[in-house]
């Protein structure tokens, strides 16, 4: 069996987390390394003996990094592209950490009195739409710790918008008064949909003191309150984008989450997509290879 040799080195370096690809000319994976080297886990120092450790596992090629990797806690501070932005707009913003050897993609941000930023969501999005998984002119979500919305139009990020919900649950899990009832895995099922429900409703921030009520008196199994939470909040997220009846959504995300939004998405009256993220970001990390390379 005859193993292709790496064009490039794709890394999506994220806050907690860093994913490696080493990519063949013709885009396709030869190995995949992912582990806990996310930024913050990282001295500023330590980034340049990172990558050089994936060199020598992968092969010693050009690197591409996108994420964290440039923001103020990463390897260096890249400036934003400004939205809209499409593929062209990410390579023209290129930045050298390693002078024909290691780059890092920018991210988009919109400013304006509502302003907004991502740093390595805009690749899958472009990539996305690149790969032919969603149509150029499209609504797509990437729920996550800061899950963010965004509309594509003639297949550029023509807007987006951020919401807190992942953090949210994180804090409210670790650091509030419902944290002893939040511990239960959080699942698609009777209490999640019923948290759904609840958050068409509107009051959010009495309901989740409600949820612990409920638990104190009596009224609640603890065990399901962190569905019902989960469900509060991704039930919120979802109802402040005013999704249109039959309203295809894509949501790029892991199957055990992605499932979590769809729910959400057909309880809003849209018609959920579900999406590989990982694929959306070699076909994103790998059209901006091909259009550098091109240069």
């Amino acid at each position: 069996m005859v193993v292709s040799a790496p064009a490039f080195i794709a890394i999506d370096w994220g806050t907690t987390n860093r994913r490696a690809y080493a990519i063949d000319a013709a885009g396709g994976v030869i190995e995949t390394l992912r582990d806990d080297q996310g930024v913050l886990s990282m001295a500023q120092a330590s980034f340049a003996p990172a990558v050089a450790g994936l060199r020598a596992r992968f092969g010693d090629v050009p690197v591409i990094c996108a994420g964290m990797v440039g923001s103020t806690r990463g390897w260096a501070e890249v400036p934003y592209r400004s939205c809209p932005a499409g593929i062209e707009d990410l390579v023209d913003g290129i930045f050298s950490v390693e002078p024909g050897r290691t780059a890092i993609v920018p991210g988009v941000a919109i400013r304006n009195a509502r302003s907004d930023v991502m740093r390595g969501e805009e690749v899958q999005l472009l990539g996305a739409v690149a790969a032919g998984m969603a149509p150029a002119e499209a609504t797509l979500c990437q729920p996550g710790t800061h899950c963010k919305w965004a509309r594509m139009e003639a297949g550029r990020i023509a807007g987006f918008r951020t919401a807190m919900t992942g953090e949210l649950f994180a804090l409210l899990r670790n650091h509030s008064v419902l944290s002893e009832f939040l511990k239960g895995e959080v699942i698609d099922g009777a209490a999640f949909r019923d948290g759904l429900a609840l958050a068409s409703e509107g009051h959010l921030l009495s309901d989740l003191f409600g949820e612990r009520a409920a638990a104190v008196v009596g009224l609640r199994d603890p065990s399901e309150i962190a569905s019902r939470v989960s469900g509060l909040l991704i039930g919120t997220d979802v109802n402040e984008q005013a999704i249109a009846m039959g309203e295809p959504v894509h949501i790029l995300a892991d199957p055990a989450l992605g499932s979590l939004y769809a729910a959400a998405v057909v309880q809003a009256g849209g018609a959920p997509i579900l999406l590989d993220s990982h694929r959306a970001f070699l076909a994103g990390i790998t059209a901006i290879w091909d259009k550098i390379d091109d240069r």
